[in-house]
């Protein structure tokens, strides 16, 4: 379900896990390219902080 975007909680609720701690611990991976694209996320969050701030 995460790699389709779905996010953790509703993941939890649909598995019917008590709790987000083990849907996440039992089922989360991290799959080749999710570093590269959350750096890549954080960068131009970053630079549109910095440019939102510069002017």
């Amino acid at each position: 379900m995460s790699t389709s975007g779905i996010h953790p909680k509703i993941a939890q609720e649909r598995l019917g896990h008590s709790g987000i701690g083990i849907a996440l611990d039992l089922y989360s991976r991290v799959m080749p390219g999710m570093q590269e694209d959350a750096a890549a996320k954080v960068d131009a969050a970053m630079r549109a902080a910095i440019d939102k701030a510069a002017g």
